[in-house]
Order: C-alpha cells, then structure tokens, then sequence
C-alpha cells in the first residue's frame, strides 16, 4: 500500500513540475523528516568517526608503522567503503564491530590496536543503521540496536581509558596531559557526541514506533557487548 501511494505522489509530482524550475531530486519524496534526521545523523557519526580515526593514529603512529607501507588514508578508505566487507577484515582474522575490539586490547595481539578499535566502533555504528549510508521510508531502524549501540561505545571508551598491558602502560593513547600540563580530553569528547548521537536517535524511532527501549544495565568495564 506504501509502495503504491509513494508510485502516486511521485506521478503527481512530475506532472506537476514546472518545467523552468530547478530539477528535482525525486529521491526526497520518499523521505520522511524523521528519515532526513536519521541522514543528518549518519553524516555526523562518519565524520566523528573519522576524526577520531585520525586523532588516534596522530597519538599513537607505531600502530601505523606496524603494516608495511600502511597510511591514514588508507584506513580511513578500509573503515568508510561504500560497502562494508560481509565477512570481516582479513587482517583481523574476519573480524568486524563488536568482534573487533577485544584485539585491541589483548596482550597476545601484535597487530595495528588502533585498526582494531575502529573496525569495532564503526562496525557497530554501521549494523546499528542496518548498514544503510542513506534512510528512506520503507527503511526500519530498530532502537534497541541503537541504544545498544551506544551502550557498546560507552564500554569501549572505557576500555580506551583504563586497559593496559602487562608493563602498565595503556594499549591505546586518547586522553592525558602533556608536558606541558595541557589536558586533552578532545577523545573522550568525540565518543561522547557518538554515544549521544545514538541515544537520541533511539529515542526518536522509539517514539515513532511506540516502542519501548529496554534499558539494561551494562557493565563498562564488560568485554562483552550488547548485540546488534
């Protein structure tokens, strides 16, 4: 019935057009407002995302150095494709989100952490939209998946602030004060505005679908996370 009304609206519109107008992007129609808040937010959680990518790899470039010829670019192409790999990443032994994070901070893993910790953030960001890059009517977001997913990234900016190797020393550099005593918690700042993103996108879809969100208290310092 929706796809039949959405072929009327669109029949209507082209005749209706002025033809001196400016061109119509056709793809709007099947929008609704709470779709083009959902478009807001993907764009603001891929740009967060990169920036955090490369804030990391700035703090921590041995993580870099650890794949040969290996480049920010490059992860930010692995991390952000058009489409993301269905089976995992190679290099993490095909893992992908949620399944990402723990090599990051194991003891026994000698690969690039920072790759790691991303692949799991932007992973769960991307099964949390059903790995659309675009909403549109017909497109059903979940909010549990979403309060989940901001659930899963509180724990994993826990883990970025306290887990450390066998030496004391923390797998990952984010936060601290420098030398110079100059704090820096730009890190903790940019997980805070994905894990706020999610939530208020849950509560949105929650409220359009008059669902309820189960609201289930989460360990941060858990290694196991909520499913997507």
């Amino acid at each position: 019935m929706r796809l039949l009304l959405l072929s009327m609206v669109l029949i209507f519109t082209a005749g209706c057009m002025d033809k001196n107008a400016k061109p119509f992007d056709v793809k709007n129609l099947a929008k609704s407002d709470i779709d083009m808040v959902a478009d807001i937010n993907l764009k603001t959680l891929r740009k967060l995302s990169r920036d955090l990518t490369i804030k990391l790899y700035k703090r921590n470039p041995k993580e870099l150095q650890k794949v040969s010829g290996m480049t920010v670019e490059k992860r930010l192409e692995q991390l952000f494709p058009i489409t993301r790999l269905a089976d995992g990443f190679p290099e993490l032994g095909q893992k992908d989100g949620a399944d990402a994070v723990p090599l990051a901070f194991s003891d026994n893993y000698q690969g690039d952490r920072v790759f790691a910790l991303m692949a799991g953030v932007t992973g769960m960001l991307d099964k949390a939209y059903n790995g659309k890059k675009e909403i549109f009517i017909l497109d059903e977001l979940d909010q549990q998946k979403l309060y989940n997913s901001a659930r899963n990234l509180e724990s994993v900016a826990w883990h970025l602030n306290n887990r450390k190797d066998p030496q004391g020393n923390l797998y990952i550099l984010s936060n601290g004060i420098s030398e110079e005593g100059i704090t820096n918690y730009s890190y903790e700042r940019i997980l805070g505005k994905l894990i706020g993103t999610q939530d208020l996108m849950a509560d949105v879809i929650a409220d359009k679908t008059n669902r309820t969100i189960n609201r289930v208290v989460h360990g941060a310092a858990s290694m196991t996370f909520f499913p997507i």
